[in-house]
């Protein structure tokens, strides 16, 4: 660490293990930074594969060449447990989510409209089947009707059937159906892509944002270590402790200043608590949302697994029509007889709602190592909030390493502010 955080190396052995450094730093950021392109941000392997060697190569020189750079990126490793490094994270778990949950709950929702579909089909057609039955019912009962009329040899109709209009070709009423389930079946398609189009780009625009975002805050933070001696400038260190026995004033460090923090110790003083209790709210709020999310999955596959097994459990509803014709006539003479009869007739057809021929594609089950995954990343952005101020802490010590001239400039400036004020 000493020859990484020197300025300028004193011989070449110095200067050969800073570039080893350097270039085991870059090898390993490299490979993290291709498969962060090609898995998580899903860009095609060739220009994930371009944009790491490229950045791998102009990190390698800018980190061997340029000593504040090496100072930034340092302090860009602990950064990440700050808040920047949780919007990284959130993005990741949106993808996570959007890209293998969102598809599973649309497949849920079309097995749904399958199933619609097919018990629409299957009725319809046992329905219109069934007309044939009124058909068969009309003419014997028609023809019961002409008997009676020519026994009577008074009035004889033309014609005692009825004329019952039959629609023979289903065809319109299947095309029909079939064009209105394409085009669902459209309209879900295109709100799948939409949203996953939506998200890949947001995901790259916030990603992209929150790596520029954490070179800029270390960067800032650099600048106001180097230019600002009251800039986060409250910590008790070794060096000031030294000072203050070598003076005789270790008074000064145990006096009423409450706000000073020894940077190695695990307290947190009131202001930092609150601020991660506020973060941790927010973070609440978010996992709030992964989770109905989560639970749209499950609830849909739940509908979705209940309604298959239930449509294969339907059972053919049976269908009877009961005709029963009473035949009576007055005549002024009542040795007149006529040889009326009398009708009946049952007609037994079958409803049909289901049928194995429909081509129904099966429930999709949730993935539970999305949900591990999920809930892995969501401790590591908890633990994230509360290690943020020893993240900032950590920011502080590595400037010290890396300006040792300025770390005492610091240091004796806050010692001589404990002076004034005691």
């Amino acid at each position: 660490w000493s020859v990484y955080s020197k300025p300028v190396p004193a011989n070449g052995r110095e200067l050969w293990t800073l570039f080893l450094q350097c270039s085991c730093v870059t090898a390993v950021i490299g490979g993290l930074f291709y498969n962060w392109m090609f898995a998580s941000l899903e860009y095609s392997w060739h220009l994930s594969v371009a944009m790491a060697v490229s950045f791998s190569l102009l990190l390698l020189l800018t980190l061997f060449l340029v000593h504040p750079a090496r100072c930034v990126f340092s302090m860009i490793m602990p950064t990440l447990g700050t808040k920047q490094g949780r919007k990284l994270l959130l993005s990741t778990c949106t993808m996570i989510v959007v890209v293998n949950i969102t598809p599973n709950i649309i497949s849920n929702i079309k097995t749904i409209l399958q199933l619609i579909k097919c018990i629409c089909k299957n009725s319809s057609e046992s329905l219109l089947n069934s007309t044939a039955l009124l058909d068969t019912a009309s003419w014997e009962f028609g023809d019961a009707i002409q008997e009676n009329a020519h026994s009577i040899n008074i009035y004889r109709p033309m014609n005692g059937h009825f004329q019952f209009s039959l629609l023979k070709n289903s065809s319109l009423i299947y095309q029909q159906m079939h064009l209105a389930g394409e085009k669902i079946g459209r309209d879900f398609l295109a709100v799948e892509v939409l949203v996953k189009d939506s998200v890949r780009v947001g995901n790259k625009l916030v990603a992209g944002f929150s790596m520029l975002y954490l070179c800029f805050e270390s960067t800032w933070y650099l600048k106001n270590y180097l230019t600002n001696l009251r800039f986060d400038n409250f910590y008790i260190t070794k060096k000031l402790e030294c000072l203050a026995v070598d003076r005789k004033a270790t008074h000064l460090l145990v006096g009423p200043f409450k706000n000073l923090i020894r940077p190695t110790g695990l307290k947190l003083s009131r202001e930092e608590v609150m601020l991660c209790l506020m973060q941790a709210m927010l973070l609440t709020v978010a996992l709030m949302l992964m989770l109905v999310v989560v639970a749209l999955d499950h609830f849909a596959f739940s509908v979705a697994d209940t309604a298959v097994r239930k449509a294969a459990q339907f059972s053919t509803v049976p269908v009877t029509l009961n005709i029963k014709y009473s035949v009576s006539a007055g005549v002024p003479s009542p040795s007149l007889q006529l040889p009326l009869q009398d009708f009946e007739g049952s007609y037994h057809h079958y409803l049909i709602f289901s049928s194995a021929h429909c081509r129904i594609s099966p429930p999709m089950p949730p993935n539970p190592s999305v949900l591990l995954v999920v809930g892995l990343l969501f401790c590591i952005l908890y633990a994230t909030v509360f290690l943020e101020t020893y993240a900032h802490r950590l920011c502080r010590k590595i400037a010290g390493s890396f300006f040792e001239s300025q770390e005492e400039k610091r240091m004796l400036y806050l010692y001589k502010k404990l002076s004034r004020k005691h």
